[in-house]
């Protein structure tokens, strides 16, 4: 001191509490970003809720289910389960501000599979349930193995699932009603958009057309649009309902929806035939395994071609059992929604993920 007065701050003692302010803020905004404070997700940009971000407050009993993400980008209407399966309905969102209140929250893997940092993060309250979804096969689902001790619940096609959410599956008829079969002019038909030279499917389809004819549709072939699939396939006799890879279960809308609503009768190939048996009468389809080479195939639709008797056999199951299998996004849900509200809550986790889905 020099007795003049006091001396001015120093240009670093301002300058510390505006860095502190700058860190509180980022710091504040960094969690609300991070604990999935926005809209739907990618639906309109990181600053879309600032003046609107107060979480929702669950009013009701009904269960609420929280959708991660909308699968592979697509967005859908969410119906009301009462009008889809007759079920008591649930609270279906796709908003990301229900990530505290949600009962469950169902994340589809192939939209997070890429970074764990893609799937919710912690803490998860202990009501609440984080559901694994997936209909992919285990060949076509990668980097299972950050998602161990992730997930409560299990959600696939599998029949262990927690909740089993097949591509299709048969109902049965109140009263037996007599079987149409559509007019056949044309003999096997198949539709295939994953075509690679090398997989074992493409390798038998090359031996079978050397001995019938086989129209296929599809990428790289005919061109058939999704609302002419049931209209063009009815026409043929056989379908040849193959598989991109052969797991348990794995059981898919080549067999649900392309064969068995265009009435036609599917080839399989995928799991073996007692797997098929589990979900469809023994003699409702041709599995290739039941044939010791592709000719002996051949010999046998060509056989069955010439014989309307034993064809039409493989049509009798349908006087007491009626196929699903057109279904989309909002009837999975339902499934959940069905089995939610009936499962207790307890707290389990999904420990070795990637070894059960194999």
């Amino acid at each position: 001191m020099d007795g003049n007065g006091p001396q001015k701050p120093s240009p670093c003692r301002k300058l510390v509490p505006f860095l502190l302010f700058q860190v509180i803020l980022g710091t504040v905004f960094f969690a609300y970003i991070r604990n999935g404070m926005l809209s739907e997700p990618g639906a309109f940009g990181p600053f879309a809720l600032l003046g609107n971000s107060s979480a929702p407050e669950k009013t009701h009993p009904t269960l609420t289910i929280l959708l991660w993400t909308w699968p592979f980008g697509a967005r859908f209407v969410i119906k009301n389960c009462s009008q889809l399966m007759g079920t008591p309905d649930c609270f279906i969102t796709a908003d990301r501000r229900w990530i505290h209140a949600a009962d469950a929250v169902v994340v589809h893997h192939p939209d997070v599979s890429q970074s764990r940092r893609q799937l919710p993060q912690g803490p998860r309250p202990p009501f609440q349930r984080w559901v694994w979804f997936n209909l992919e096969s285990p060949s076509h689902t990668p980097n299972l193995g950050f998602m161990d001790n992730y997930f409560n619940l299990t959600m696939s096609y599998r029949r262990d699932s927690d909740i089993f959410t097949p591509y299709g599956w048969l109902e049965t008829l109140a009263e037996p009603r007599n079987v149409t079969i559509p007019e056949k002019s044309k003999l096997v038909a198949w539709v295939v958009s994953n075509w690679k030279h090398s997989s074992p499917r493409v390798k038998y389809y090359k031996k079978l057309r050397s001995y019938i004819p086989v129209d296929v549709y599809g990428r790289r072939h005919v061109p058939l649009p999704r609302d002419k699939h049931l209209s063009t396939l009815s026409q043929y006799k056989f379908y040849l309902a193959f598989e991109n890879s052969v797991h348990e279960d794995y059981i898919t809308e080549k067999l649900w929806r392309n064969s068995l609503l265009s009435s036609t009768v599917p080839v399989v190939c995928g799991p073996p035939r007692k797997n098929y048996e589990r979900y469809l009468p023994p003699d409702s389809f041709i599995h290739i395994e039941d044939f010791p080479t592709a000719q002996g195939l051949a010999n046998f639709l060509l056989e069955l071609d010439r014989d309307p008797v034993r064809y039409r056999n493989y049509f009798q199951w349908r006087r007491w059992l009626k196929p699903v299998g057109d279904l989309g996004w909002a009837i999975q849900l339902c499934k959940a929604c069905k089995v939610l509200q009936e499962k207790p809550v307890h707290y389990q986790t999904v420990g070795e993920l990637s070894k059960w889905f194999t």
